[in-house]
């Protein structure tokens, strides 16, 4: 019928600490966030000003999965994640840059911003067909 738990307990003065809080290496006072949001995913990556990756995070990376991704409440909880890691940077101020057409654009911006991190712009750099491919023939039936 399985195998039986054995669950030890310590004794009060060492099994009662609390984890220590990491604080990062890295001092960084402004940087850019980078917002790729699809219909499946959102995806958000925060670097230096230079463009140097400091930390990421998606909707997949939180544990969403199937069609939960894409939504909005998803990409406010990825803003909120990257936040958290961003104020353990000491960051202060953030440039957005968003790409695509998702609906976590907006949703994850808030999120981020919901820490106390001071917004300076917003670029939309959505990829935009100037007339694309061309079509295929019609059908001869």
């Amino acid at each position: 019928m399985g195998k039986k738990r054995i669950v030890k307990t310590g004794d009060g003065a060492a099994g009662n600490k609390a984890p220590a809080q990491t604080s990062s290496k890295k001092k960084v006072e402004s940087g850019v966030l980078y917002v790729q949001s699809t219909f499946n995913n959102t995806t958000l990556l925060l670097t230096d000003t230079k463009g140097n990756a400091l930390a990421w995070s998606s909707s997949g990376s939180l544990g969403f999965k199937g069609a939960k991704k894409g939504t909005p409440f998803a990409a406010a909880k990825v803003g909120e994640t990257l936040a958290l890691k961003a104020v353990a940077m000491g960051m202060k101020e953030i440039s957005v840059v968003v790409k695509g057409v998702g609906s976590g654009r907006e949703s994850s911006i808030r999120g981020f911003i919901s820490k106390d991190i001071a917004l300076v712009g917003v670029k939309d750099r959505t990829p935009v067909p100037h007339n694309g491919p061309r079509p295929p023939k019609p059908r001869r039936v």
